[in-house]
């Protein structure tokens, strides 16, 4: 007897919940008969793909973007829940002396001394660090070296090709040979908080709900904070 199949959920999702879609996928399947077909991209990104006319099920942004979103109806309005939040880290490779973060002269400090330095190009943490090292009087230096992607910048640095990486943690938190040295010192620390909506399109809007509800549980709380995420 062959089992029935799974009505699936799409998701356009940025990449700091990642991790918590991962770990939750087949615990959600198994209790709900309902599987996730993610896309992950930042939420710079997504806006673009949204404006461009993706739709999916689900939305899972920063909390503006959301609130964008719904006030330009592609988002139902009281379908929204905030997730959880996240700042942004620092992170070397596996095994590599710890730089000195600990406040904006040492980060200063520490990203003229590094060779190379890996973040995002139009990811939340990407656009806040450039917006770091204008404040700090460096972003000339940084930029000469720096290597930009879109993606999880902390795997360069587990391959050698950055000294420090700069992400959102629960992104850092994901790559595998890595160390992550902490956050960003508090006065140039940005904390984005991460919201869930259902789009107007959606096909499968019923379990959008269930998804976002699923994922908003207080219950998840172990698993928000073990993949470097706060509620």
């Amino acid at each position: 007897m062959t089992a029935a199949p799974t009505s699936s959920i799409a998701v356009l999702s940025t990449l700091a919940l990642r991790g918590v879609l991962v770990a939750v996928a087949d615990e959600f399947r198994r209790s709900t008969g309902l599987s996730v077909d993610p896309v992950y991209r930042s939420t710079n990104m997504s806006l673009e793909l949204v404006a461009k006319g993706m739709t999916a099920d689900v939305a899972i942004l920063a909390r503006e973007a959301i609130a964008d979103l719904v006030r330009d109806c592609v988002i139902a309005p009281g379908t929204t829940a905030d997730l959880a939040s996240s700042g942004i880290g620092i992170a070397v490779r596996a095994g590599a002396a710890t730089p000195d973060i600990s406040t904006p002269d040492a980060l200063r400090r520490t990203l003229l001394a590094a060779r190379s330095i890996a973040f995002s190009r139009v990811g939340l943490s990407g656009v806040h660090f450039g917006e770091v090292i204008e404040k700090l009087g460096i972003a000339e230096e940084v930029r000469r070296k720096a290597h930009i992607g879109d993606q999880f910048v902390g795997e360069v640095a587990a391959r050698g090709d950055a000294e420090i990486a700069v992400q959102q943690i629960s992104e850092l938190k994901a790559v595998a040979g890595i160390d992550i040295v902490g956050p960003l010192p508090e006065a140039v620390q940005k904390t984005s908080v991460f919201t869930a909506g259902v789009f107007r399109a959606a096909a499968n809007p019923g379990g959008a709900a269930t998804l976002i509800a699923w994922l908003a549980d207080p219950r998840l709380e172990r698993v928000i904070t073990g993949t470097g995420l706060q509620r």
